[in-house]
Protein backbone atom coordinates (compact mmCIF):
# COMPACT_ATOMS: atom_id res chain seq x y z
CA UNK A 1 0.00 0.00 0.00
CA UNK A 2 1.32 3.73 -1.13
CA UNK A 3 0.14 6.36 0.75
CA UNK A 4 -0.97 9.31 -0.78
CA UNK A 5 -0.01 13.25 -0.51
CA UNK A 6 -1.90 16.39 -1.61
CA UNK A 7 0.13 19.51 -2.68
CA UNK A 8 -1.20 22.86 -1.50
CA UNK A 9 0.17 25.18 -3.76
CA UNK A 10 -1.82 28.38 -3.52
CA UNK A 11 -0.76 31.83 -2.27
CA UNK A 12 -4.66 32.15 -0.70
CA UNK A 13 -4.24 31.64 2.61
CA UNK A 14 -7.99 31.02 3.11
CA UNK A 15 -8.70 29.19 -0.05
CA UNK A 16 -5.41 26.95 0.93
CA UNK A 17 -7.37 26.21 4.19
CA UNK A 18 -11.18 25.41 2.33
CA UNK A 19 -9.23 23.62 -0.29
CA UNK A 20 -7.39 21.26 2.60
CA UNK A 21 -10.96 20.81 4.30
CA UNK A 22 -12.28 19.17 1.10
CA UNK A 23 -9.51 16.86 0.52
CA UNK A 24 -7.75 15.97 4.09
CA UNK A 25 -10.33 13.14 4.89
CA UNK A 26 -9.26 11.41 1.93
CA UNK A 27 -5.35 11.48 1.67
CA UNK A 28 -2.90 10.58 3.86
CA UNK A 29 -0.40 13.89 3.91
CA UNK A 30 -1.04 17.53 3.47
CA UNK A 31 1.86 18.93 1.38
CA UNK A 32 2.39 22.80 2.07
CA UNK A 33 3.76 23.47 -1.05
CA UNK A 34 7.12 25.88 -1.10
CA UNK A 35 4.57 29.08 -2.88
CA UNK A 36 2.17 28.96 0.06
CA UNK A 37 4.55 28.14 2.82
CA UNK A 38 6.90 30.99 1.33
CA UNK A 39 4.04 33.50 1.23
CA UNK A 40 1.76 32.29 4.49
CA UNK A 41 4.51 31.24 6.98
CA UNK A 42 4.65 28.91 9.78
CA UNK A 43 1.03 30.18 10.69
CA UNK A 44 -0.67 28.22 7.70
CA UNK A 45 1.35 25.20 9.74
CA UNK A 46 -0.13 26.21 13.07
CA UNK A 47 -3.37 26.13 11.63
CA UNK A 48 -3.35 22.63 9.40
CA UNK A 49 -1.90 21.07 12.21
CA UNK A 50 -4.49 22.01 14.70
CA UNK A 51 -7.34 21.44 11.85
CA UNK A 52 -6.15 17.83 10.50
CA UNK A 53 -4.76 16.11 13.28
CA UNK A 54 -5.24 12.26 11.43
CA UNK A 55 -3.20 14.04 8.79
CA UNK A 56 0.58 13.88 8.65
CA UNK A 57 1.82 17.66 7.52
CA UNK A 58 4.64 17.83 4.91
CA UNK A 59 6.35 20.87 5.02
CA UNK A 60 8.09 21.71 1.58
CA UNK A 61 10.93 24.06 2.30
CA UNK A 62 13.66 22.89 -0.16
CA UNK A 63 15.87 23.98 2.21
CA UNK A 64 19.25 25.08 0.50
CA UNK A 65 21.68 25.58 3.72
CA UNK A 66 21.55 25.98 7.64
CA UNK A 67 19.46 22.89 7.68
CA UNK A 68 19.12 22.42 11.15
CA UNK A 69 18.61 26.02 11.83
CA UNK A 70 15.98 26.42 9.17
CA UNK A 71 13.67 23.39 9.50
CA UNK A 72 13.88 23.00 13.54
CA UNK A 73 11.00 25.77 14.12
CA UNK A 74 8.88 24.19 11.85
CA UNK A 75 9.31 21.02 13.25
CA UNK A 76 8.90 22.35 16.80
CA UNK A 77 5.60 23.60 15.17
CA UNK A 78 4.18 19.93 14.39
CA UNK A 79 5.67 19.35 11.19
CA UNK A 80 5.51 15.15 10.21
CA UNK A 81 7.98 15.94 7.04
CA UNK A 82 10.35 19.06 6.29
CA UNK A 83 12.50 18.91 2.70
CA UNK A 84 15.66 19.61 1.90
CA UNK A 85 17.39 19.95 -1.61
CA UNK A 86 19.60 17.37 -2.85
CA UNK A 87 21.61 19.83 -4.61
CA UNK A 88 22.62 21.01 -0.91
CA UNK A 89 25.72 20.28 0.60
CA UNK A 90 26.05 17.22 2.30
CA UNK A 91 26.41 19.03 5.90
CA UNK A 92 23.18 20.79 4.94
CA UNK A 93 21.19 17.59 4.26
CA UNK A 94 22.60 16.34 7.29
CA UNK A 95 21.44 19.08 9.40
CA UNK A 96 17.75 18.56 8.31
CA UNK A 97 17.69 14.90 8.99
CA UNK A 98 19.49 15.60 12.84
CA UNK A 99 16.37 18.20 13.38
CA UNK A 100 14.08 15.31 12.44
CA UNK A 101 15.46 13.22 14.36
CA UNK A 102 15.31 15.32 17.00
CA UNK A 103 11.66 15.47 17.22
CA UNK A 104 10.95 11.97 16.26
CA UNK A 105 9.66 13.59 12.62
CA UNK A 106 11.23 12.50 9.16
CA UNK A 107 14.14 14.24 6.93
CA UNK A 108 12.65 13.92 2.47
CA UNK A 109 15.91 14.82 0.22
CA UNK A 110 14.43 16.26 -2.86
CA UNK A 111 16.21 15.16 -5.97
CA UNK A 112 14.69 17.88 -7.54
CA UNK A 113 17.67 19.26 -10.40
CA UNK A 114 20.10 16.60 -9.08
CA UNK A 115 22.36 15.70 -12.15
CA UNK A 116 23.70 12.43 -10.61
CA UNK A 117 20.42 10.85 -8.36
CA UNK A 118 21.41 7.61 -7.41
CA UNK A 119 24.65 8.82 -6.53
CA UNK A 120 23.13 12.03 -3.83
CA UNK A 121 20.44 9.64 -2.95
CA UNK A 122 22.77 6.41 -1.99
CA UNK A 123 24.42 9.63 0.21
CA UNK A 124 21.40 10.97 1.44
CA UNK A 125 20.17 7.42 2.58
CA UNK A 126 23.61 6.89 4.19
CA UNK A 127 23.42 10.00 6.14
CA UNK A 128 20.12 8.97 7.69
CA UNK A 129 17.55 10.57 5.61
CA UNK A 130 14.03 9.17 5.80
CA UNK A 131 12.29 9.82 2.33
CA UNK A 132 13.92 10.18 -1.56
CA UNK A 133 11.93 12.43 -3.17
CA UNK A 134 11.56 11.53 -6.91
CA UNK A 135 10.37 15.08 -8.26
CA UNK A 136 9.75 16.09 -11.40
CA UNK A 137 9.19 20.05 -11.06
CA UNK A 138 6.37 22.22 -12.53
CA UNK A 139 8.84 23.72 -15.26
CA UNK A 140 10.15 20.65 -16.10
CA UNK A 141 6.54 19.40 -16.84
CA UNK A 142 5.83 21.86 -18.93
CA UNK A 143 8.66 20.78 -20.99
CA UNK A 144 7.40 16.97 -21.06
CA UNK A 145 9.38 15.68 -18.23
CA UNK A 146 7.72 13.18 -15.97
CA UNK A 147 9.50 10.80 -13.26
CA UNK A 148 9.01 7.85 -14.38
CA UNK A 149 12.31 6.77 -15.26
CA UNK A 150 14.47 8.41 -12.32
CA UNK A 151 11.31 7.02 -10.06
CA UNK A 152 12.87 3.60 -11.40
CA UNK A 153 16.48 4.06 -10.89
CA UNK A 154 15.94 5.14 -6.78
CA UNK A 155 13.58 1.67 -6.64
CA UNK A 156 16.46 -0.22 -8.65
CA UNK A 157 19.21 0.89 -5.35
CA UNK A 158 17.18 -0.72 -2.51
CA UNK A 159 17.94 1.95 -0.02
CA UNK A 160 16.04 0.92 2.68
CA UNK A 161 13.84 4.16 2.79
CA UNK A 162 11.19 5.82 1.49
CA UNK A 163 10.29 7.06 -1.75
CA UNK A 164 8.02 9.38 -2.61
CA UNK A 165 7.34 10.66 -6.18
CA UNK A 166 6.11 13.83 -7.63
CA UNK A 167 5.32 15.43 -11.12
CA UNK A 168 2.10 15.33 -12.91
CA UNK A 169 0.92 12.29 -11.05
CA UNK A 170 -3.37 11.59 -11.58
CA UNK A 171 -5.72 8.29 -11.48
CA UNK A 172 -4.45 7.48 -14.57
CA UNK A 173 -0.46 7.07 -13.13
CA UNK A 174 -1.08 6.15 -9.81
CA UNK A 175 -0.77 2.11 -10.70
CA UNK A 176 2.24 2.63 -12.63
CA UNK A 177 3.95 4.22 -9.61
CA UNK A 178 3.10 2.39 -7.19
CA UNK A 179 3.63 -1.00 -8.99
CA UNK A 180 6.80 0.72 -9.27
CA UNK A 181 7.37 0.41 -5.82
CA UNK A 182 6.89 3.98 -4.67
CA UNK A 183 6.08 4.53 -1.05
CA UNK A 184 4.16 8.01 -1.32
CA UNK A 185 2.32 9.27 -4.23
CA UNK A 186 2.00 13.06 -4.51
CA UNK A 187 -0.75 14.52 -6.31
CA UNK A 188 -1.40 18.18 -6.79
CA UNK A 189 -3.09 19.86 -9.43
CA UNK A 190 -4.87 16.45 -10.51
CA UNK A 191 -6.51 16.85 -7.48
CA UNK A 192 -6.98 20.76 -7.10
CA UNK A 193 -7.41 21.21 -10.48
CA UNK A 194 -10.53 18.74 -10.01
CA UNK A 195 -14.18 19.50 -10.47
CA UNK A 196 -14.45 17.86 -7.11
CA UNK A 197 -11.64 17.38 -5.57
CA UNK A 198 -12.79 14.97 -3.14
CA UNK A 199 -13.70 12.63 -4.97
CA UNK A 200 -10.26 13.00 -7.38
CA UNK A 201 -8.42 12.76 -4.20
CA UNK A 202 -10.65 9.76 -2.94
CA UNK A 203 -10.00 7.73 -6.23
CA UNK A 204 -6.46 8.22 -6.05
CA UNK A 205 -5.92 7.32 -2.74
CA UNK A 206 -8.35 3.90 -3.42
CA UNK A 207 -6.30 3.15 -6.02
CA UNK A 208 -2.86 4.05 -4.18
CA UNK A 209 -3.86 1.91 -0.88
CA UNK A 210 -4.68 -0.99 -3.05
CA UNK A 211 -8.85 -1.05 -3.47
CA UNK A 212 -10.05 -2.30 -7.02
CA UNK A 213 -13.19 -3.21 -8.70
CA UNK A 214 -16.62 -2.40 -6.86
CA UNK A 215 -15.03 -0.71 -3.66
CA UNK A 216 -12.37 1.61 -5.56
CA UNK A 217 -12.32 4.70 -7.45
CA UNK A 218 -15.38 7.23 -7.25
CA UNK A 219 -17.92 4.62 -6.35
CA UNK A 220 -15.53 3.42 -3.33
CA UNK A 221 -15.75 6.79 -2.06
CA UNK A 222 -19.26 7.29 -2.44
CA UNK A 223 -20.13 3.70 -0.66
CA UNK A 224 -18.19 5.41 2.20
CA UNK A 225 -19.47 8.03 2.21
CA UNK A 226 -23.29 6.41 2.02
CA UNK A 227 -22.36 4.29 4.83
Amino acid sequence: MAQTQMALDSLDFDATVALATKVAPHVDILEIGTPCIKHNGIKMLEILKAKFPNNKILVDLKTMDAGFYEAEPFYKAGADICTVLGTADLGTIKGVVDVANKYGKECQVDLINVTDKAKRATEAAKLGAHIIGVHTGLDAQAAGGTPFTDLATIIGLNLGVKVSVAGGIKAATVKQVKDAGANIIVAGAAIYGATDPAASAAEITNLAHGDSGSGGGLFGWLKKLLG
